[in-house]
């Protein structure tokens, strides 16, 4: 098993490698590829050390698997050149997410989508992954009609350029700015480009790529999304409307017994998801669950999780291992 990890040098990349680190996913070579201008750099892995290559390198080495969070341009140039060979590419860009022929995956939710044939496979938006997970079982129990989201999103997923923002504002020094305004002591209430309708193209990712997931059309969305001089994960305000009437204890004995959600709902003790707790946890945290009084069969959370492990590094990894453990990748010493 020969794994590529492509972007090794940022910030998902490099929570990758730890989330593959973690989780002892098994394999014979790994291959830490970058852009030109990273090509030679050293990088520890389990105590070894390995050189970056660039991506026409990687390519020639034919990898088993393909890990890739180097940007959408990137992986619409460089995604089908893996594909051609054989490779399984795991995307964290937005390039290929609502591509028809692509699937869109959270393993949790729809796994059982994959197949031999999928070459390469899309993650979706970090902000979507963590909203999806808490909603999947309470939408396999009640239907969900429509759903109003506001996120609270950390600079990190930015990148590493929007994190020095930060710290430098906060230190008062000059340096590269990548928002259009100040981040500290402040809140951007724009992520990605604006589109012709006025949301944001992260508004629009969380909508579309929501029903795509769910394989549900007549789910009703609507997102804001808000940029804050946070670290540790994002955090989202959801307020979701089902067809039919729930138990608000039902609702919580449903989350606490969901495989990768951790409910932490205890008001009266001050105990409620924070992304200072969350930051390096793989868990997409559930709390502040409570009716809404205004309108029938509606329900108020609170749901965080570190974007960059559940939200991108994770996922990503829990797909590789899924498609490890079903023999949907072309398994060791077969000639391609």
């Amino acid at each position: 098993m020969k794994i590529a990890v492509v972007g090794a040098t940022g910030l998902v990349g490099g929570e990758m490698l730890k989330v593959l680190d973690e989780r002892n996913v098994q394999f014979d070579e790994l291959l830490l590829v970058a852009s030109a201008r990273s090509a030679g750099k050293k990088m520890s892995f389990k105590g070894k050390e390995y050189t970056v290559i660039t991506l026409e390198e990687a390519v020639k080495a034919k990898p088993d698997l393909a890990l890739f969070s180097a940007g959408g341009g990137t992986s619409l140039e460089w995604a089908p050149k893996f594909e051609e060979i054989g490779t399984v590419v795991i995307d964290n860009s937005s390039a290929f997410r609502m591509n028809d022929r692509i699937k869109l995956i959270v393993p949790e939710i729809n796994g059982h989508e994959l197949k031999i044939d999928h070459r390469i496979i899309a993650n979706p938006n970090c902000s979507t992954i963590q909203m999806v997970m808490a909603l999947a079982p309470l939408h396999k129990k009640y239907k969900m009609q429509r759903i109003v989201v506001s996120t609270y999103q950390s600079v990190t997923g930015t990148g590493k350029a929007a994190v020095d923002q930060l710290m430098d504002e906060r230190a008062g020094r000059e340096g590269e700015k990548v928002y259009p305004h100040p981040i500290d002591m402040n809140a951007l209430p724009h992520i990605d480009v604006f589109l012709e309708n006025d949301y944001t193209k992260e508004e629009m990712k969380m909508v579309n790529e929501t029903k795509k997931i769910f394989g549900d059309n007549s789910i009703g969305l609507s997102a804001t999304c808000v940029r804050l001089p946070v670290m540790g994960g994002h955090s989202e305000s959801v307020n979701v409307t089902f067809e039919r009437d729930f138990d608000v204890a039902e609702i919580k004995e449903i989350l606490a017994n969901t495989p990768g959600v951790v409910l932490q709902d205890d008001p009266k003790n001050n105990i409620y998801p924070l992304p200072l707790n969350a930051h390096g946890k793989d868990q997409v945290f559930v709390g502040r669950i409570r009716r809404d009084e205004s309108a029938a069969n509606t329900l108020n959370m609170w749901i965080v999780a570190d974007n960059l492990r559940k939200g991108a590094a994770t996922n990503a990894v829990q797909i590789a291992e899924y498609m490890i453990e079903h023999s949907l990748v072309h398994p060791y010493g077969i000639e391609r």
